[in-house]
């Protein structure tokens, strides 16, 4: 089963190519990407990756939690569910 990693402290000038690769050293990637500003496109310093094994994953947050990517440390850990957006304000009592 897939483990989807988080990575933080991404310069804003990292590619989601040099992410994929950066962590392909340490098992297969299903995905990488980076996070955006909607309006400016300008990346956000941080994003998820998925890898295919869960041992692969685990190594990747080992053995890349403070790597150098870009002259930036990184920060890899599992993600956590993403939270349900919805309400979007819409339960406000007065």
């Amino acid at each position: 089963m897939a483990m989807k990693l988080y990575v933080g402290g991404l310069a804003y000038s990292a590619t989601e190519k040099e992410l994929e690769d950066l962590f392909a050293e340490q098992g297969k990637v299903v995905s990488a990407i980076i996070i955006k500003d909607r309006d400016s496109g300008q990346s956000k310093g941080f994003g998820f990756v998925e890898m295919e094994d869960d041992t692969e994953a685990q190594n990747a947050i080992k053995n890349l939690t403070g790597k150098e990517l870009n002259g930036r440390s990184i920060t890899v850990n599992q993600a956590r569910p993403q939270e349900d957006r919805r309400s979007g304000g819409s339960d406000y009592r007065r």
